[in-house]
């Protein structure tokens, strides 16, 4: 599996494409592609690597990772998939957006529910899903564990983790499930986050001051 770090909108969030080098067979994990140049820069890279997207994935439904749910869903017609208790992050998702003074088009809701033990089929390639909540209460992470690597949102970055002082938010819940579905991986994984530059499991877990 090959994947591919894009950073947009205002909040400089990271939008992933993941896809299986044998079939070409991808996913768009996180969209949030805020105007039409990065509608541009999303749809080039696909045409350009002739990827065939199968489904649009949410970690989570914070605004800044669903700007271009409308967008995904309108040029791919392909399912998207969430946890159920992000739905809630989407119904308020335009009274965030008038908090922050941003331009919005509505998402559209969940076409499935992922839950935690879950897989995603990406060609002949698998992403397992763990349940993570904390910053968000339905955050969900991908893990694909044939290349060493996590798709982690914005549970934890590099030196950091995401913050908890949002509606859904739970300072203890994220620190417990931090230890208990990301550090139990071993400590080669990278870690790709919604934020920042990728990590791994080892330096979050020997550098990380929430957890030294």
């Amino acid at each position: 599996m090959k994947l591919h770090c894009f950073t947009f909108n205002p909040l400089g969030e990271n939008t992933y494409i993941a896809w299986c080098e044998e079939s070409l067979e991808c996913v768009i994990i996180d969209a949030g592609m805020y105007d039409s140049s990065e509608h541009t820069q999303i749809q080039s890279f696909i045409t350009e690597n002739n990827l065939s997207p199968m489904a649009l994935l949410g970690t989570h439904a914070h605004i800044d990772h669903i700007f271009g749910n409308w967008w995904v869903k309108q040029i791919y017609q392909i399912p998207y998939y969430l946890h159920q208790d992000d739905v809630k992050m989407i119904d308020r998702s335009e009274t965030m957006a008038a908090l922050w003074n941003l331009a919005y088009t509505p998402s559209p809701q969940p076409d499935h529910f992922l839950n935690g033990g879950d897989t995603i089929a990406v060609g002949k390639d698998i992403f397992e899903v763990r349940y993570v909540p904390g910053h968000a209460p339905g955050h969900v992470i991908f893990i694909n564990h044939t290349n060493k690597f996590a798709v982690v949102g914005d549970t934890i970055f590099q030196g950091s983790i995401g913050r908890t002082d949002l509606p859904g938010g739970n300072h203890q819940q994220l620190i417990e499930k931090i230890h208990s579905e990301i550090f139990t991986l071993p400590d080669d994984y990278t870690l790709f986050s919604g934020h920042g530059n990728q990590t791994s499991v080892g330096i979050e877990k020997n550098t990380n001051p929430f957890f030294n």
